[in-house]
């Protein structure tokens, strides 16, 4: 292997420069292609699985000494305490677990992710209190596949690991903590200390809470382990004990076997909840999974479908119309396209933006930006 990559790099240095010599430029240029081309000959023998991403500097420099190494087995979680750039200075993200406990037919989360495995409490209340501490952060955001199902493979669960996170936010609100998808199966124990969390003052009063289909058979076709009166019951008792609470939902458009009938009991469902965001996907059959091999609704049925659907949530006014005339508090966390607004949330995280300007005054305790980002 070393000495394919050796001659691979010789037959290149011999190329003539466009000057017809070898000059230092052709140099610095051979010596990044040779370092590419070891990567890319020896990433054949060295393959790190999602994980272990906490060993991926041992797979490059593996790589680059032309070793054999396969990592696909799983070991202990990556620590939480690992380096990290953030893409927002002003969002930390928090990984609650990896895996899930599911088994969607459609889906392969599981093969890649694999079984639940869940950080301890003690690490995750340790990085949430670290990012609270950042004077830059305004949104902490817990990530999981499920966040419902944390906890349940170490003898804990969400509902106690929420309480001691709240318990190190700021008591001035200027950090807010934001809650990850989760599915209804795990959190139906848990719905009055999860209506209690979103309604603390420095928790978003918003949940993503997938449903995927209005239709019993569907679900049970996508083996989703929740009927829709369980997903009304989580829905239905949150909203009413969250006063402002606003529900993400996703809907799977035209999985196998999916009637007219199972189609109206969704169109029906989300009409009747007018999801803040409803996120619209058409059925795609993943290789592999047990839903690929079911017999499919025709595309063009699918694609109707999909458009009634489409045109039903243009339809919702959303939270903005209740917020009209109103005086919020805005986290603000990212900049607008055009460079010359910001863009910020409110606590049942309506974006609001692009009309707050970025001139506004800066309160001398930097946290709360005035007439602009902090109240409205």
């Amino acid at each position: 292997m070393a000495a394919e990559r050796e001659n691979l790099c010789v037959s290149w240095a011999m190329r003539p420069s466009s000057a017809g010599i070898c000059d230092s430029q052709s140099m610095a240029s051979l010596h990044i292609l040779c370092v590419a081309m070891s990567l890319a000959l020896a990433s054949m023998f060295c393959l790190p699985g999602v994980g272990a991403i906490d060993r991926v500097v041992e797979a490059a420099e593996a790589a680059l000494k032309g070793e054999q190494l396969v990592l696909l087995g799983r070991r202990k979680l990556p620590d939480l305490d690992l380096p990290k750039v953030r893409r927002n200075a002003h969002v930390e993200i928090v990984p609650l677990s990896t895996g899930c406990l599911g088994a969607c037919t459609y889906c392969k989360t599981k093969h890649a992710r694999g079984h639940l495995g869940s950080y301890r409490p003690e690490a995750i209340v340790s990085r949430v209190a670290a990012a609270a501490a950042d004077p830059l952060v305004r949104e902490i955001w817990l990530s999981s596949e499920d966040t419902g199902a944390y906890g349940r493979d170490i003898g804990t669960n969400i509902a106690d690991l929420l309480k001691r996170c709240v318990a190190v936010l700021p008591q001035d609100g200027r950090t807010m903590l934001r809650l990850g998808m989760t599915n209804p199966p795990f959190i139906l124990e848990h719905l009055d200390q999860i209506a209690e969390v979103l309604n603390h003052p420095c928790v978003f009063s918003y949940l993503h809470l997938p449903v995927q289909s209005g239709s019993d058979p569907v679900l049970l076709k996508m083996n989703r382990e929740y009927t829709v009166e369980e997903f009304q019951r989580c829905a239905d008792t949150l909203l009413s004990k969250v006063p402002g609470l606003e529900l993400a939902t996703d809907i799977i458009v035209g999985f196998p076997g999916e009637t007219d009938a199972d189609w109206s009991g969704t169109m029906e469902l989300v009409g009747h909840y007018c999801f803040a965001h409803t996120h619209i996907s058409q059925f795609y059959p993943r290789p592999g999974t047990p839903a690929a091999r079911m017999k499919r609704v025709p595309t063009q049925l699918v694609k109707e479908r999909s458009r009634e659907l489409s045109r039903l949530v243009e339809t919702f006014t959303g939270p903005c119309a209740a917020l009209l005339g109103s005086r919020q508090r805005v986290w603000v966390t990212d900049t607008a396209a055009d460079g010359h607004h910001l863009v910020g949330h409110t606590k049942n995280y309506t974006q609001v933006g692009p009309h707050i300007h970025t001139h506004v005054a800066v309160a001398p305790d930097g946290f709360r930006v005035l007439g602009g980002s902090g109240l409205y």
